[in-house]
């Protein structure tokens, strides 16, 4: 039988949203799943959930076919016994104990000799031996993470879970540090949920995506098919697609779809047809899959090619944002150095190149 993580819970706030959540995925092989959503969608709260630090009005969780809760028989698994390990965002370490008292801290159950054992095994994995006699004001921030990661890990817990570990870093170290926290999670050995609402720690910690919007999961696959291939307009939003346009099909030709975006004066564009799609639609293009052109002359494969000028233009550190009307209005993201090469200023002239695949063409509700 399939190991796998199951829970359909219900958790109403008084003059607050409601979070339904449902949803399920395998958890042999230890793998990352992100949960992944806005501010307020109901991360958190299914994060505690799991942990069993918060109780839901209704519904079931089950691990590795046991029952951890289940409203209808009354049975509410206490943390300790669901054998959960957490990472909270600030860390929690304890100011007055050394890193050794600090990932000992759950182990009490322990002899002395087994406990000093397993806090030595775990601080040469995870690399903080030398810093054992250290307190926590005395750490960097990544080394505060690891000895977080290795006091979690010292119950030898089932699950590991992280809620916005990276998001108490200033962006130098918290870009330095996603890499190695995706390898330290691979070196744990456990499954692991990881809530976060940044794109690119989602990318860089995830193996899967489980994608949260107004307190209800929404779509769940692999980090990349999520991103690349969001299932309807809200999912697109979320995970941060740009460009979601309301579009309105045309025909079709050969495997693809000809959509109209942008009323009658707008721009048609071809993509790749999904199949299951008729009339109404959205037009999902991601920003970096928009290539701006001043040279006519330097053909590409691209069937999308849309005349227009700059009507914005944002620098975002080695990055710029631009903007481009062009019958409708385009979000492109370059480097820095090619808009300076390419004099992309407001009111500059400028094709928008799209290849078909980059456009991804998804039924719009009624």
């Amino acid at each position: 039988m399939e190991r796998t993580l199951n829970f359909d819970v219900v958790r109403r706030f008084v003059r607050g949203p409601v979070i339904s959540a449902q949803a399920g995925w395998p958890i042999e092989g230890a793998p990352v799943t992100v949960l992944f959503g806005p501010s307020g969608s109901g991360k958190t709260t299914v994060l505690r959930a799991l942990a069993g630090l918060d109780r839901p009005d209704s519904g079931t969780i089950t691990f590795d076919g046991e029952t951890w809760f289940d409203s209808a028989r009354a049975i509410d698994v206490p943390p300790q016994a669901r054998r959960v390990g957490l990472l909270f965002q600030d860390y929690a370490l304890f100011p007055h104990l050394s890193v050794a008292a600090n990932i000992g801290y759950g182990l009490h159950r322990l002899g002395r000799a087994a406990r000093e054992a397993r806090v030595a095994e775990l601080a040469d994995r995870l690399g903080v031996s030398e810093l054992l006699p250290r307190h926590p004001a005395e750490l960097s921030g990544g080394q505060r993470q690891r000895v977080a990661l290795a006091r979690a890990l010292a119950p030898r817990p089932r699950l590991l879970l992280l809620d916005e570990p990276l998001s108490a870093l200033d962006a130098p170290t918290r870009e330095l540090l996603r890499g190695e926290l995706r390898q330290l999670l691979e070196q744990a050995l456990v499954p692991a949920i990881v809530v976060t609402h940044d794109r690119l720690e989602a990318l860089a910690l995830g193996d899967r995506l489980a994608v949260l919007v107004d307190g209800a999961i929404r779509q769940v696959g692999p980090v990349h098919e999520v991103f690349s291939s969001p299932m309807d307009v809200e999912v697109a939003r979320v995970v941060g697609t740009e460009n979601v346009l309301p579009a309105r099909l045309v025909r079709r030709e050969g495997g693809l779809v000809v959509v109209r975006t942008g009323g009658p004066s707008g721009a048609e564009l071809v993509a790749v047809d999904p199949g299951g799609v008729e009339d109404e639609t959205y037009a999902c293009i991601r920003a970096e899959e928009v290539v701006l052109e001043t040279d006519d002359r330097h053909a590409s494969s691209a069937q999308n090619r849309l005349p227009g000028v700059v009507a914005a233009r944002r620098d975002e550190g080695p990055l710029s944002r631009i903007t481009v009307a062009c019958g409708v209005r385009l979000v492109a993201l370059v480097t820095r150095a090619s808009a300076d090469r390419l004099e992309l200023q407001l009111g500059s002239p400028v094709s928008a190149a799209i290849k078909a695949p980059a456009v991804r063409i998804v039924a719009r509700r009624t």
